[in-house]
């Protein structure tokens, strides 16, 4: 019996992946969960967020997943506008502030050793000063709202990124077709574009995934504390905000669902950020 079981299990044991592509499973896994929530907002339709005050507290059921709030709003319109709308504001965050460290770590690398003591310094003083910290005064200053929140995220978010690059261009400074390129006459701009930034890429790309599930933390808690996006926009920031007051009062699915929705989108985030990181490693490239 034992003879008989062994080739039956070996015919359908699934073959064993190694580290590159359990690497792209997990980072695909986690893509088509991301745009599965994107697209799905985009296609959801908006009678969600009309009140309807005889729909008002309704707990979850088949009818409403995530149960209404107490306007009678669907909980699960609402959250999923919110992720999407989440989503938007740390891409766009993230992209500034990636943009922002690249400039800056190809000048603090390239342009000599004043630019260097400059953006060192900048980059001490931002690193100095807590995030949510910076980023609410910032938010304040702008006077809130999606402005505010973004280039708040974007001004907080770029010196760790910045820190990394100027590293690594340090490092691809020394390369004998940088020194050929030098040799020849080549201005420092023609040599961080044509030579140093295709090598960044990889990093910028990683870094950029890096930063959004950061900028969608920190959008949330600033627009919790009511300093972020308007209390009339469907985000998740304002979704918890308002759902304190009532859950003294039983209404635990208020918060509990979009929290917990707001946690499987960062970790994915995540997830996908740290698969690129280990695909874009040359240690790692060929595991």
């Amino acid at each position: 019996m034992r003879t008989l079981a062994k080739p039956w299990k070996s015919a359908f044991r699934l073959p064993k992946l190694h580290g590159r592509q359990r690497a792209l499973l997990s980072a695909g896994s986690a893509l088509a969960f991301l745009l599965f929530i994107w697209l799905g907002s985009v296609f959801l339709p908006e009678g969600g967020l009309q009140s309807q005050l005889e729909l008002r507290n309704v707990p979850p059921s088949p009818e409403h997943l995530f149960g209404t709030d107490w306007l009678g709003r669907d909980m699960l319109t609402r959250t999923w506008k919110g992720l999407q709308l989440s989503l938007q504001v740390g891409f766009i965050a993230g992209g500034i502030s990636v943009i922002l460290a690249t400039v800056l770590g190809l000048s603090a690398a390239v342009f000599g050793k004043g630019v260097d003591r400059v953006i060192t310094w900048l980059i001490d003083l931002f690193l100095s000063v807590p995030h949510l910290v910076a980023l609410i005064l910032i938010a304040f200053v702008l006077g809130g709202g999606a402005k505010g929140v973004i280039a708040g995220v974007a001004l907080t978010h770029w010196p760790a990124l910045t820190r990394v690059i100027r590293a690594e261009v340090l490092r691809l400074r020394s390369s004998e077709y940088v020194l050929i390129s030098k040799r020849m006459g080549k201005s420092a701009y023609w040599i961080g574009s044509r030579h140093l930034l295709p090598h960044l890429l990889p990093q910028l790309l990683t870094g950029l995934v890096l930063v959004i599930p950061h900028a969608i933390l920190h959008e949330a808690a600033v627009t919790f504390v009511g300093l972020g996006l308007s209390p009339h926009e469907p985000a998740i920031g304002v979704i918890l905000s308002e759902s304190m007051r009532y859950l003294s009062a039983g209404l635990w699915w208020l918060a509990v669902f979009p929290g917990l929705c707001l946690f499987l989108v960062v970790r994915s985030i995540a997830q996908l950020g740290e698969q690129c990181r280990l695909l874009t490693d040359p240690h790692h490239s060929h595991d």
